[in-house]
């Protein structure tokens, strides 16, 4: 009852009027069922709820727009709609792809270029559940697809946290490694967890990113500066509120743990 009910509610009448102030970028992570090691389940959409999100944005008259568009896309009356993955999650090619193509949608893939074919390791360091990230073969089945790749730094560091030199690294070498790998341009960019400052802004620009993504709250009119996207995460307003939840136990537990080992 609770996956109809929040499926019901993905596309509600305050969604709806919130896509028509400007170009929404969708923001997902993994296509699979949550495994129970799961830190946080709310990045995990089911395949199922994955498709019933792309067939309501169709029946509701959304087409498949391109960061490459951007800022006309935002501009447009025709309902244009970005869909991004981050990290380069395998389930996203196995069970993402198939809905994606039923539906007439492409979507962008933000890669971590130095571990291409390995796992999620800024996850598992903290406990959380392995997931393997597509291997080089696969990309290039994603990209053949008529899908779209884009960088999300080498190692997924928090670029907030890095000196200026350890910055440009993951923000130019990220580049170069994906372009020498598949042969294009790579002309967008995520801040790995969402995290941005002035000083990374400013080496995606110079580095000749077109576009960079936050994971900021909202859409963006024709005059969003380009390195600072905004994202909207595909959840119910219920599902959201839970998610809230969920952190807030989360850290509590955390809190709690430190103080019996303090």
């Amino acid at each position: 009852m609770l996956d109809i009910f929040s499926a019901q509610l993905f596309l509600g009448p305050a969604q709806r009027r919130l896509f028509q102030r400007g170009l929404p970028i969708l923001t997902y992570h993994s296509i699979a069922t949550p495994p129970a090691a799961a830190r946080d389940p709310f990045l995990y959409v089911t395949p199922g709820r994955f498709s019933e999100q792309l067939q309501t944005l169709k029946q509701q008259g959304f087409s498949s727009g391109s960061l490459d568009e951007f800022p006309v896309a935002a501009g447009k009356a025709n309902q244009r709609v970005v869909i991004s993955f981050d990290d380069g999650y395998r389930n996203v090619l196995q069970h993402g792809l198939p809905a994606l193509k039923q539906n007439g949608f492409r979507a962008i893939e933000f890669i971590v270029a130095d571990l291409i074919g390995k796992r999620n390791e800024w996850d598992t360091v903290h406990g959380d559940a392995p997931e393997p990230l597509m291997d080089v073969a696969e990309i290039r089945d994603w990209l053949a697809a008529g899908q779209e790749i884009g960088s999300h730094s080498l190692t997924h560091r928090n670029l907030v946290k890095l000196n200026a030199a350890d910055a440009r690294e993951q923000i130019f070498a990220s580049k170069k490694r994906l372009e020498d790998t598949f042969g294009i341009p790579i002309r967008h960019f995520c801040y790995p967890h969402g995290k941005w400052n002035a000083q990374a802004r400013d080496l995606a620009q110079e580095a000749g990113y077109a576009t960079a993504c936050t994971t900021e709250f909202g859409v963006n009119a024709s005059s969003a500066p380009r390195f600072e996207l905004k994202r909207v995460f595909c959840l119910s307003e219920f599902e959201m509120l839970r998610k809230v939840a969920h952190r807030i136990r989360r850290k509590m537990r955390g809190r709690r743990a430190k103080a019996n080992h303090g």
